[in-house]
């Protein structure tokens, strides 16, 4: 819902950085596999209830992985450097719940569980319109610079972030923040369903 406004905001931040880190020959899956570490470093420090500590992970593993895109763009961006970067994104958006059921499991592994679960509706609905927009030779105006045809909604990476800040900050929250996530979650696939089948109707 707001990642178009505020990537370029991101890009205003990212981009020297990115154009520093490209002339010292830093490669973008280099970035892509180092931020995944730092998503793996957040995941045991939210296991272990180190809660702000795997907050600070997060926000590292949120800038490498925009860095990552922005030395692509800055380099030469390649089919298999967007491959990585979503298998790594769509990872670490299950580590993190997952951490939290670890966590605490009596309280917050269903919650945990349905969050995922809720995960795999918008990825799968995101991937599947993404694969056949491109088939199509569609593409995005509001997101130009992705990999992949990217199609907006009300749950996107902005707010997923969003919300793994709120359940670091308050942890004892984690339940009603879970569940009340995953319902915007199964509104964004119910409404991707409905364009994918409304774009995708004459084929």
């Amino acid at each position: 819902m707001f990642d178009h406004r505020i990537i370029p905001l991101q890009n205003r931040v990212l981009v020297p950085m990115a154009r520093v880190l490209a002339k010292r020959g830093v490669r973008a899956d280099a970035l892509s596999w180092t931020g995944f570490g730092l998503g793996v470093v957040a995941f045991g420090l939210i296991c272990a209830n180190w809660y702000l500590a795997g907050l600070l992970a997060i926000a590292a593993n949120r800038l490498v992985d925009g860095l990552d895109g922005s030395v692509a763009r800055a380099t030469l961006p390649t089919d298999r450097g967007a491959f990585l970067d979503i298998v790594l994104d769509f990872a670490f958006y299950t580590l993190v719940p997952l951490a939290f059921a670890l966590a605490d499991p009596d309280t917050n592994a269903l919650p945990a569980a349905v969050l995922i679960a809720s995960f795999v509706g918008t990825g799968t609905s995101f991937l599947a319109f993404s694969l056949l927009a491109e088939r199509r030779g569609l593409s995005s105006t509001k997101f130009p610079a992705k990999g992949i045809y990217y199609v907006g909604a009300l749950a996107e990476g902005a707010e997923t972030i969003a919300v793994f800040v709120a359940m670091c900050l308050f942890p004892a929250h984690y339940a009603w923040i879970a569940y009340g996530y995953a319902a915007l979650c199964a509104i964004t696939t119910a409404l991707r369903l409905r364009l994918g089948m409304a774009m995708l109707r004459d084929g």
